[in-house]
């Protein structure tokens, strides 16, 4: 196996095994906001780390095998040998070929919660607009997977955009599919407002980020100033008239969270907290990463905003994801909500680049 890889698999179950003794301790026990994410972090753990333990048996087997192939006198009893260890070794392959599903998509692909941000780019009121059809796209492909949704936040525009809209999406494999996303999108289209029949393009920028667990990301209150004020729609109307929203500043990171979807002021803040964990999970692992640039060179997103992905074509109905050279002629599908073909591809990209490297 490569080293990358397998240092992923042992921490990952090294943090399963570290999980399991702390569901014993009667202290965590008691606390049931610590247990629950102890236990929801364990159980996204649990299928990698149960194949991963068992990969690991079935390789201390073979090298049993081998050795009693290399020191058994009797003929009949090295053919065994040879026999077992040739089976063995199938059953291993198939085995990484699930783990290697599993751990594509680096550390965090356990993850089964994730928070994703859409925000209009270049092009004014149609890259709102995209903006939009983004959050419609994947909202649906959340609802075809089974995945829960709860918006964070949206800023709307007068034409029915979004200049920024936030969600968190929970379900089994929602941050390995999801992950790809991060990145510019680009679409070329004939605007609702335009009267020449023109195509403009325009974009938007997507970000998707691991929620971490609340003892991944400890924020005490008096890590963040919290500035409230009244929630207002599209043109500044007012949509109520008490402080409602929330804007909360992390000192040490200078991380900026607004928080307005909901009535109750609490509500926001405990949503706009949830953000920030999530944005300060993602400063750190990017500060980690960039000490390790090569881990994943070569693999198909950076998740960098900076750039551009992918371009939406109406006109053609085609879809392209420029780092893989994916086109698909069913734009029209994907936008939809049929979204699988592409995130299915993704991820077979990043599984033929490691493939070569997991079999000693």
């Amino acid at each position: 196996m490569s080293g990358t890889i397998r240092d992923t698999l042992e921490e990952k179950l090294g943090r399963f095994i570290q999980l399991e003794n702390d569901m014993a301790k009667p202290e965590i026990q008691a606390d049931g906001v610590r247990f629950s994410a102890v236990a929801r972090e364990h159980g996204g753990l649990a299928k990698v780390a149960g194949k991963y333990r068992e990969f690991k048996r079935l390789t201390d087997e073979i090298r049993q095998c081998k050795e009693l192939v290399e020191v058994a006198e009797d003929v009949e009893e090295r053919e065994m040998a040879e026999t077992e260890m040739a089976s063995l070794k199938v059953d291993r392959e198939e085995l990484w070929e699930e783990l290697l599903s599993l751990t594509v998509g680096g550390e965090d692909s356990h993850r089964t919660r994730c928070v994703m941000e859409i925000r209009a780019g270049t092009g004014g009121d149609e890259a709102a607009l995209f903006a939009r059809d983004l959050f419609e796209m994947y909202r649906k492909y959340a609802e075809a997977r089974g995945w829960k949704t709860e918006i964070m936040d949206m800023s709307a525009t007068e034409m029915g955009g979004f200049k920024e809209v936030v969600m968190s999406l929970e379900g089994e494999s929602v941050f390995r599919d999801l992950q790809y996303e991060s990145g510019g999108h680009r679409v070329q289209r004939v605007p609702e407002t335009e009267t020449q029949g023109r195509v403009h393009t325009s974009a938007a920028t997507v970000a998707v980020l691991p929620e971490p667990e609340d003892i991944e990301v400890n924020v005490k209150s008096e890590d963040y100033r919290i500035d409230k004020f009244c929630a207002s729609g599209p043109g500044g109307q007012h949509v109520n008239k008490t402080e409602s929203a929330i804007r909360v500043t992390h000192h040490e990171t200078g991380i900026v969270v607004q928080c307005q979807d909901e009535k109750s002021q609490h509500k926001n803040l405990a949503k706009a907290l949830r953000v920030l964990k999530a944005r300060i999970y993602e400063k750190k692992r990017e500060e980690e990463e960039a000490k390790m640039s090569e881990t994943r060179k070569g693999l198909t997103g950076s998740g960098d905003r900076s750039q551009r992905i992918r371009t939406y074509n109406y006109p053609q109905n085609r879809l392209t994801d420029h780092r893989i050279n994916l086109t698909l002629y069913k734009l029209d599908q994907i936008i939809a909500g049929d979204v699988s073909p592409v995130t299915q591809a993704l991820i077979e990209y990043d599984r033929d680049q490691l493939r070569g490297d997991m079999i000693e």
